[in-house]
């Protein structure tokens, strides 16, 4: 039976009380109460206590099965024996050195044998790291300032990324961020592909351009792999550096990640999540030409000056240690694949459920992601990322969504023991079941009663 008017909100603070008292104590000291902005939901979040495989229990003992997957760290599931085992012996033998280790060695071993671009590497402890020094590594190679990002790719909360991500589409300066730094970001629509070709032919002081290279928010806007054949031609045209954001499909879309399915080689590569097992760590990999900057030797033979770069938890043991293992877990593609074919019957299944309810929402993605599309402009175009119309809709149309539905979607779904992502949607692990899938079909059906018992649908 579904609730009436407000009962959905109502019922999810009676199943979540411990949440709810944690909330309330953390809202004391940490701004709106969380520590990642993914995390901020009315009436509050949940608070998890442990997490074994495809599941995660939270303070109040209920049990979820889980689609944010560390926000996409774990496409293993949580706490796979193998990383457990290698990260409590590099516990043992100790934490941080502030010295080189082998375990970083075999790490970046383990990352150039899957990565087809990664000639040279450098790691760091988190994407965001990763993305800066990769734009960073660009400047220094081309002697170049710009930047040429696209609307609403994530790249981190770094200055050079805020522009253009979430708002400041024209390139204006978010909260923070100086004018004269937004300035160097020169934020474009990537369906207006006349304006980016001319903008990359005319303009002679841009560095870069960086993108996902499935598009907005690991393809929920998808993009074409002829746009990249098309995107790699122009930079290569104008000596631009292309960099991939693969910090999410890198190891996920196939153990080398986009570039490895579509064949199209950028040069450079940001990292993160899946590279580091499931604990903190990034790293930016490409052609080794770049990395001179970074390199003494090679710096004191051009005469030009190398970039600084420290960081005290720059491959740290345990990041090393989780992430050789990993990726030596995913390298044969099985992982990779068992994850896509189960994303691929959980899609299936959703939009079943929205035909036989009437509900104009399609559920589309790539691989192990899958996004859930509120904008019924977009049901028939968007699984087919070439459509031309994509571009016509503008970036308001690519976004809409009826207000508060996402809310109130991922609450009905806590409800039934499902925690997908506020984008709407989620990504599936190697780790996720058949049982798993049917269960959150099922889940998602009720959910939907739920939001039309309450009116919103």
């Amino acid at each position: 039976m579904a609730p009436g008017t407000g009962g959905i909100e109502r019922a999810y603070t009676d199943r979540t009380p411990g949440s709810a008292v944690l909330a309330r104590r953390a809202r004391k000291l940490l701004p709106s109460g969380v520590v990642h902005d993914s995390r901020h939901i009315r009436p509050h979040g949940l608070y998890v206590t442990e997490a074994k495989g495809a599941h995660k229990w939270d303070t109040d003992g209920n049990r979820y099965i889980d689609y944010f997957g560390g926000h996409g760290a774990l496409l293993l599931g949580h706490n796979p024996p193998e990383i457990i085992q290698a990260v409590s012996e590099q516990l043992a033998r100790g934490t941080h050195f502030a010295a080189s280790t082998e375990a970083e060695l075999r790490w970046a071993e383990a990352i150039a044998r899957l990565v087809p671009s990664a000639e040279k590497l450098r790691f760091h402890s988190s994407g965001t790291e990763a993305t800066q020094m990769a734009v960073r590594l660009a400047r220094a190679a081309t002697g170049k300032p710009r930047l040429m990002r696209f609307h609403c790719h994530y790249h981190g909360w770094q200055d050079d990324m805020t522009t253009g991500y979430a708002s400041h589409f024209d390139s204006g300066a978010p909260a923070g961020v100086p004018g004269a730094t937004a300035a160097l970001t020169l934020a474009l629509d990537p369906y207006d592909e006349e304006t980016v070709a001319r903008h990359l032919h005319e303009d002679d002081d841009i560095a870069a351009v960086i993108l996902e290279p499935l598009g907005a928010a690991t393809g929920k806007v998808p993009l074409s792999p002829g746009f990249l054949r098309r995107l790699r031609a122009w930079t290569e045209a104008a000596g631009v550096v292309l960099i991939f954001d693969e910090v999410i499909t890198g190891f996920r879309a196939t153990p080398g990640g986009v570039q490895a399915e579509t064949g199209v080689m950028p040069d450079l590569t940001t990292m993160a999540k899946i590279v580091a097992g499931g604990l903190p760590g990034g790293a930016v990999a490409g052609r080794a030409d770049l990395f001179d900057s970074l390199d003494f030797d090679a710096s004191a033979r051009t005469g030009r000056e190398k970039i600084y770069h420290p960081g005290t938890f720059n491959a740290c043991p345990l990041s090393a240690a989780a992430g050789a293992v990993a990726l030596d877990m995913i390298a044969d593609g099985t992982a990779c694949a068992r994850a896509s074919a189960r994303a691929a019957d959980l899609r299936a299944g959703m939009n079943a459920a929205l035909r036989e309810r009437g509900v104009a929402w399609h559920v589309h993605g790539r691989h192990s992601a899958f996004h859930i599309c509120l904008a019924p402009a977009l049901v028939d175009l968007l699984p087919d990322p070439d459509d031309a119309r994509l571009a016509s809709l503008g970036r308001a149309g690519l976004q809409a969504q009826p207000p508060d539905i996402a809310r109130l979607l991922r609450l009905a779904l806590n409800l039934q023991g499902v925690d997908f992502s506020g984008w709407p949607g989620g990504l599936v692990s190697a780790a996720h079941t058949q049982v798993d899938i049917e269960e959150t079909v099922a889940a998602f059906a009720n959910a939907l009663d739920m939001l039309r018992g309450e009116g919103v649908l």
